[in-house]
């Protein structure tokens, strides 16, 4: 499956442009693959957790992000988990700039204590104004893939189209928030403004 080399090869080697050439290179796709047991909306849920590894790598938070220098980077799944273990399983024994990479689940915003990036499952769509309120003025990364969650203020969206998965980046609610995307990963990736998902 090409995703899982483009995988292999962003974490042997370190690199913070491997996802970047693996989006110019198209290998961010998923469809009929080695293991036909495994559905679709697996593979899909897979590739979305290297993407979320890698916005470890392709995202600058500010010093007091993190209450000590080498904190953990905590990427929180908020509501249904749709990955499985998988995404326990990609970050494990990983570090990103001396923090590691901790996996933290959460069933209401305000159970969120500290948390960077933070998937908002599909199951909170019903909520989410009132989640992306209580996260305002905090550096937390919110990222979705349901279809209106840039327009609704969310910051970084997942666009299936033709068994690949593109971005589209709220870039005005990422400022808002002090955090730095990239411009590797922002020119890959389509920029929206708030009310045009």
């Amino acid at each position: 499956m090409k995703y899982v080399i483009c995988r292999r090869t962003c974490r042997a080697s370190a690199v913070k442009s491997c996802v970047v050439l693996c989006l110019i290179a198209g290998a961010l796709a998923f469809g009929p693959g080695e293991t036909r047991a495994q559905s679709a909306a697996t593979k899909e849920y897979q590739l979305k957790a290297v993407f979320l590894f890698n916005f470890a790598q392709f995202v600058e938070w500010p010093t007091n992000a993190f209450p000590e220098a080498q904190a953990p980077l905590v990427i929180g799944v908020m509501g249904e988990n749709p990955f499985g273990t998988y995404l326990d399983e990609i970050v494990r024994g990983e570090e990103v700039n001396k923090h590691p990479l901790t996996i933290q689940h959460y069933r209401r915003a305000e159970e969120i204590k500290t948390c960077h990036i933070l998937f908002i499952s599909q199951s909170e769509m019903g909520r989410l104004d009132q989640i992306l309120a209580s996260l305002k003025g905090r550096n937390i990364l919110t990222v979705g893939d349901a279809e209106s969650f840039a327009q609704r203020g969310g910051m970084i969206r997942f666009v299936t189209e033709k068994n690949k998965i593109r971005l589209k980046i709220n870039l005005e609610t990422v400022k808002a928030a002090a955090l730095t995307i990239s411009s590797k990963v922002l020119r890959a990736a389509e920029i929206v403004a708030p009310g045009k998902d």
